[in-house]
């Protein structure tokens, strides 16, 4: 089976910035699941990495077109982490 929608991707830097919150979110519900100090310190990195991404965005983007989505889904990425931050300091006390 193909996958039509990524051969269609231009890999524009909203694509890009897509892709790394993609990873984001990946390293975030992967500290969640198993939480400790290399899986919180690697979705740190992806933050970081997803932040950098985000701010190329718009540079690809057609008229902004798309970067107002990479940004709602960063701010939904760094609430997630937030709470992870939070759960993440209940367990050393």
């Amino acid at each position: 089976m193909r996958h039509y929608e990524s051969s269609q991707r231009t890999n524009s830097t909203v694509d890009q910035a897509h892709d790394s919150i993609t990873k984001l979110h990946n390293a975030i519900s992967q500290a969640l699941s198993h939480p400790s100090e290399q899986t919180l310190a690697q979705a740190e990195s992806s933050l970081d990495h997803a932040i950098e991404a985000y701010g190329h965005a718009p540079e690809g983007s057609i008229g902004g077109q798309g970067v107002d989505l990479v940004e709602a889904r960063l701010n939904e990425e760094k609430e997630r982490l937030s709470a992870l931050r939070e759960q993440a300091g209940e367990f050393e006390e």
